[in-house]
């Protein structure tokens, strides 16, 4: 049934269907055009002025040259003006690249030069970071032409050279901008962590993007009485597409935070009597741990959410009873799922301690071998997905898409178990199996056993090279604030439980844990930083007094 219409009527008819990404907020606000969208800060707008501002900026930009499938860089901690850019992008088919605001100057200089961005939007205490990643792009040449953008959030005016994005959403031309999307143009490109190698450039459209916002809506049980916490980067996919763009879709109200500092998330929910809150086990362990949790009141929060890892169970176990009435909900994905996968639903918790829950509405799940036969129940394989959440592929990068896309499903690299009646437990990704002495251990399992040893706030499990054992099961461990704790005692704990080879060869006690900015432990950080342990002389145990590691907090 190939052209039934002429290519005139058929471009009608798709503009009369359109459903992308820059249409959720403008259908929001027509429903909705008085109710708070966004607080940050000393400002709060509704979804009428949300998308005004939206409007002013994608035409600003336009002004300045930038147009569908062009791509536009973004180099900023949370804040409205990151709110805006998500969506006027978005109107004009723009390409928006959203980059970790604690990457260096080569690091961004890399994700520029391998997207081929058209401009660069920097939140003003950044600028230097950025200016030196430009100078280094510019000895390959490509800045002809380059649209340089300061968001101004200390107060102080632009640098010479750059123009101000406030500027361009308090005033201008508020129209709607007359672009056709389709439904899989792209519309954003996430790098990926780039824990392994260089970070990949995952492609996301509004079919993508929207299901996925849908699936979690229906899933999770989001709705547009909700008010939420936004904490996390939103540079990321999890804060950004699980929860900000779903609330925006659904008419919910959000609070804006720069970062995960547990005394301003714990005010800000006493304070905007907030239902709802995203955080990995990191940040909720922070928020057990700080003087405030228990005098402050959270009895508006009733939906709290968890990724990146796996919760503790006995972490698990505490946020529950202190924290009674908030339902919890595990999700699990990644940025090639726009991120959702699978899902533990809050009655699943206890029942179902370290599972990833069941597939989500639109996703079909598996685990298969190497070759990609399905694996029988309880048998470890690889985790492979087929949705419309997954991305268009890697930017620029055919290889590694057509072998990440192998058979027509997506590939996650990380191992797990599916069980019979369909939950998911994730053993360890790929590359964290530790393959020590002839057999395999994963690294989550000894986690978890080391998690229970009274006094432990975090821990770590990895394995480091070694003359013998090929891998030598190494563990870092944080105590809790105010516990004394020694290597002997987590040695001695272990193998109570544990079988002799999958108990760590090495144990490393610090005070942090080097982490990314969506709170993942960064396990390549400390293969590398305590490789040596595992030669001849070294102890089998080692204690730290400081971490050597970069601070580790979310910032």
């Amino acid at each position: 049934m190939d052209n039934l219409f002429s290519p005139e009527i058929s471009d009608t008819v798709a503009r009369a269907r359109q459903h992308a990404l820059g249409d959720l907020l403008l259908r929001t606000a027509q429903r909705e055009p008085d109710k708070t969208a966004v607080v940050a800060g000393d400002l709060r707008v509704t979804y009428r002025e949300f998308d005004i501002a939206v409007n002013r900026a994608a035409n600003a930009m336009a002004a300045h040259g930038l147009a569908k499938g062009d791509r536009l860089a973004l180099l900023s901690r949370n804040c409205w003006q990151f709110a805006v850019l998500t969506f006027a992008t978005a109107r004009l088919g723009v390409v928006l690249v959203p980059i970790n605001f604690m990457l260096t100057a080569d690091e961004i200089c890399y994700i520029l030069r391998h997207c081929g961005a058209s401009g660069l939007v920097v939140e003003d205490t950044l600028e230097p970071t950025a200016s030196a990643a430009l100078r280094s792009l510019a000895q390959t040449g490509g800045l002809d032409d380059f649209l340089r953008v300061v968001v101004p959030l200390s107060g102080d005016g632009p640098p010479h050279g750059w123009f101000n994005f406030d500027r361009w959403w308090t005033a201008g031309d508020d129209t709607l901008p007359a672009v056709a999307i389709a439904d899989d143009d792209p519309l954003r490109l996430m790098y990926t962590s780039g824990t392994e190698s260089r970070p990949k450039g995952v492609m996301l459209s509004s079919r993508s993007l929207i299901t996925q916002y849908v699936s979690c809506a229906i899933d999770c049980s989001m709705s547009a009485d909700d008010i939420e916490v936004h904490s996390l980067p939103m540079y990321h996919c999890a804060q950004l597409d699980c929860f900000f763009c779903v609330d925006v879709y659904l008419g919910a109200t959000s609070i804006i935070l720069p970062s995960a500092d547990p005394a301003t998330v714990l005010a800000a929910i006493e304070t905007e009597r907030a239902t709802k809150l995203f955080a990995p086990p990191t940040v909720w362990i922070s928020l057990l741990r700080h003087p405030d949790f228990d005098r402050t009141d959270l009895s508006s929060l009733q939906k709290g959410y968890y990724g990146a890892s796996a919760m503790p169970p006995q972490v698990l176990r505490e946020l529950l009873q202190r924290a009674p009435g908030v339902r919890l909900w595990n999700l699990y994905g990644q940025t090639e799922m726009s991120p959702l996968a699978t899902l533990l639903r809050p009655h699943e918790q206890v029942t179902h301690p370290g599972s990833a829950g069941r597939v989500s509405i639109n996703v079909q799940t598996r685990v298969v071998d190497d070759s990609d036969i399905p694996v029988p129940a309880g048998q470890v394989g690889e985790i492979v997905h087929r949705s419309p959440h997954v991305a268009l592929g890697y930017y620029n990068d055919e290889e590694k898409t057509a072998q990440a896309f192998r058979n027509g499903w997506f590939h996650s690299g990380d191992l797990g178990i599916l069980t019979d009646d369909g939950y998911l437990f994730v053993v360890d990704r790929k590359k964290d199996m530790i393959k020590t002495g002839g057999e395999n251990v994963a690294s989550r399992e000894v986690e978890e056993t080391i998690y229970e040893l009274e006094g432990v706030a975090e821990a770590a499990v990895f394995g480091i090279s070694h003359s013998r054992w090929i891998e030598a099961v190494t563990a870092v461990v944080v105590p809790k604030p105010g516990v004394s704790l020694t290597p002997d005692e987590v040695l001695a704990h272990a193998r109570t439980s544990l079988a002799s080879y999958k108990c760590p060869k090495y144990v490393v006690i610090t005070d942090a844990l080097p982490k990314n900015p969506s709170g993942k432990i960064l396990k390549r950080e400390l293969r590398i930083r305590y490789a040596d342990l595992a030669e001849a002389d070294a102890p089998p145990v080692h204690h730290e007094a400081a971490n050597p590691i970069a601070d580790g907090s979310i910032r």
